[in-house]
């Protein structure tokens, strides 16, 4: 018998014997090739754009595809409220009175509160960001304008970033397409129905998260980071606004995937996620570590693949970049 195993072995050693071809570990590969071998390991379209402040090191893997952001835009809107803010066009301070046809579906915790609440600007904003709240969102797009956010984004040169519509438009649209009458619905009615769940519920909802006339905003891995960093660097507001919007990126709630690995090294975050499970799930932030900052956004798009599989690699992608760029 032990002669036996031993010729098996000495058979597989010179290729006599078919055996599995090795698979190269990512862990094993040079910074851009393993950030590379993680993406194109997705079975979604995928985007990423990182870049490390202090030395100008820069991974770039389709960064200039216009990606589906879903909530990312909302660092956008957040940005056009603390330049208002500035300017004296928005007092963060005054209050809101909740209405019942403001509740948005999604995520988000108003929509879970009575009527009659009274938040204010700073707190809708905050929320808007903090549990990437929907009903906040459309509060706030009405608030500062739409066409605003775009005409701020144009001037200061972003071609591709553009908040194209509001939640409840995005809400009414999967019930519009299912039965074209609805496009008359309130927002309120919109609301109350909730999402459609019959059986073709979900292969629309990718149809129209994969369709850029549906997409609430679109972006791009570059810009997005761009923004990040001007954000960072104070170039967008006052010192004082700047602050207090990384201080509200660093309370997002969601830890599932850039920081899912790196928070456990001390590394502190200021990010945004955008969602649509199991779809689409991006992330973009500014990484606070010893040697950094790193700013990094990644969009992923039509995911047909495993949702958390999705999430840990956008996990271990930060975790590469503040190991590397030091």
């Amino acid at each position: 018998m032990a002669t036996i195993v031993l010729l098996l072995c000495f058979a597989m050693a010179c290729g006599s014997i078919d055996s599995k071809p090795s698979v190269t570990d990512p862990d094993t590969l040079p910074l851009e090739s393993r950030v590379r071998a993680r993406i194109a390991g997705l079975d979604a379209k995928a985007s990423l754009y990182a870049k490390h402040l202090p030395s100008g090191r820069q991974i770039a893997i389709q960064a200039d595809e216009p990606m589906n952001s879903v909530s990312v835009i909302k660092i956008a809107i957040m940005v056009l409220a603390y330049r208002d803010a500035e300017n004296g066009q928005l007092n963060l301070k005054e209050r809101y009175l909740l209405r019942p046809q403001d509740k948005r579906r999604g995520s988000g915790v108003l929509q879970a509160f009575a009527p009659g609440l009274q938040p204010t600007y700073r707190d809708l904003v905050t929320q808007m960001i903090m549990t990437s709240d929907n009903t906040a969102t459309d509060i706030v797009i009405k608030k500062v304008g739409l066409e605003r956010v775009n005409d701020m984004l144009e001037t200061l040169g972003y071609e591709e970033t553009r908040l194209q519509g509001t939640l409840a438009d995005r809400y009414r649209r999967r019930w519009e397409v299912m039965y074209p009458s609805y496009f008359s619905l309130t927002d309120l009615e919109v609301f109350e129905r909730g999402f459609p769940s019959d059986p073709g519920a979900e292969e629309r909802k990718f149809a129209l998260n994969a369709d850029p006339a549906e997409w609430l905003g679109r972006m791009t891995a570059r810009e997005t980071s761009r923004l990040l960093e001007e954000i960072h660097n104070g170039e967008l507001s006052s010192p004082s606004s700047r602050d207090e919007m990384i201080d509200i990126l660093k309370k997002q709630e969601s830890i599932s995937r850039l920081p899912q690995r790196i928070r456990l090294q001390g590394a502190v975050v200021a990010h945004k996620t955008g969602d649509s499970p199991p779809t689409t799930a991006n992330d973009v932030g500014i990484l606070y570590y010893p040697g950094g900052p790193t700013v990094i956004s990644v969009f992923t798009n039509e995911n047909r693949g495993d949702f958390v599989d999705l999430e840990a690699t956008i996990g271990l992608i930060a975790e590469d970049l503040i190991t590397e760029w030091r």
